[in-house]
């Protein structure tokens, strides 16, 4: 994937879509740096949805901080697992970039939260409209990050087949409601909707 993205590619709101490790993450990252780079009045920050729950994870979530200190100095980390509404209407300004990595584990953790709860499972449909008002309402740009993993083999369980529908419908909203969506296959963007490079 090459390094060099201009300021011009960024869009108000963008969707990047792909499977793992398609670089993703990545690309949301060179254009968090181009927003930031010889603009000093501009911030960026990074909403990190993934939570903790085991080692490999805790040890996953630390290779991303050092990987993205790297690629992105000044990027600023915040933590919500659950209420993407309210840090976007928080932290959205005409000068800070928002990127949200990830909105596959943020569904991940309203339907299948290590520790199950009724009230979260009744919560998800009103908490993803609100989500969607809000990146709407948001006065600066916002580049969301998601897995396509509807390209697979159908799952076998009935509550991992309902994750994947959500998701497919998920991505689908998020799809709608952004200028640009970009699906990523072997570090390459694909542009699926909106101009880009």
């Amino acid at each position: 994937m090459t390094d060099q993205i201009s300021t011009c590619s960024l869009a108000r709101s963008q969707l990047i879509l792909g499977g793992q490790k398609s670089g993703k993450s990545r690309r949301a990252e060179l254009l968090a740096r181009a927003w930031l780079d010889g603009a000093l009045d501009r911030e960026a920050a990074l909403i990190a949805t993934g939570q903790p729950w085991d080692d490999e994870m805790r040890e996953r979530i630390a290779r991303h901080r050092r990987d993205r200190a790297e690629r992105v100095p000044g990027m600023a980390t915040l933590e919500e697992p659950l209420d993407l509404a309210a840090m976007l209407a928080r932290h959205s300004t005409p000068q800070r970039l928002l990127v949200v990595d990830c909105l596959t584990l943020w569904l991940t953790n309203w339907m299948m939260p290590a520790q199950p709860s009724e009230e979260l499972a009744r919560g998800w449909e009103g908490q993803c409209t609100a989500f969607l008002a809000a990146l709407q309402a948001a006065p600066g740009p916002v580049i969301l990050v998601g897995n396509e993993i509807g390209l697979g083999v159908i799952p076998l369980g009935s509550q991992v087949r309902a994750f994947v529908d959500a998701l497919g419908v998920l991505n689908q909203r998020a799809a709608q409601s952004c200028e640009t969506v970009t699906l990523m296959c072997a570090g390459l963007p694909l542009a699926l909707k909106g101009p880009q490079p």
